[in-house]
């Protein structure tokens, strides 16, 4: 393997390691204020909800499929289920969804 990718490896490494390790180390024994804690915690489901919600417009067989999968995470997500549980379960109701139609 050439050096150049091994160094482009070891510092694409970097670059994502550092970002994750600093808030340990910075942060250690220090308590977040209540605002930011709860800011922090809705981070996952609105990133989640801007990488999906354009696809459910652009979806190119049925835009129905599209929408009833967003209405099902968006449910899910409003009864206060984990990320996980809001994807799995649109899968499930989609996939219920194909079988039927």
């Amino acid at each position: 393997m050439r050096s150049e990718i091994v160094w482009m490896i070891v510092g694409m490494g970097l670059v994502t390691y550092i970002p994750r390790m600093l808030p340990f180390v910075l942060f250690k024994g220090k308590e977040l204020p209540p605002f930011l804690q709860g800011v922090l915690k809705n981070v996952p489901s609105a990133t989640l909800g801007a990488l999906i919600f354009p696809g459910v417009f652009f979806i190119n067989e049925d835009i129905w499929f599209g929408v009833f999968g967003a209405a099902v995470a968006f449910i899910a997500a409003y009864l206060g289920a984990n990320v996980i549980v809001v994807v799995l379960g649109s899968i499930a109701a989609l996939s219920l969804y194909s079988f039927i139609i």
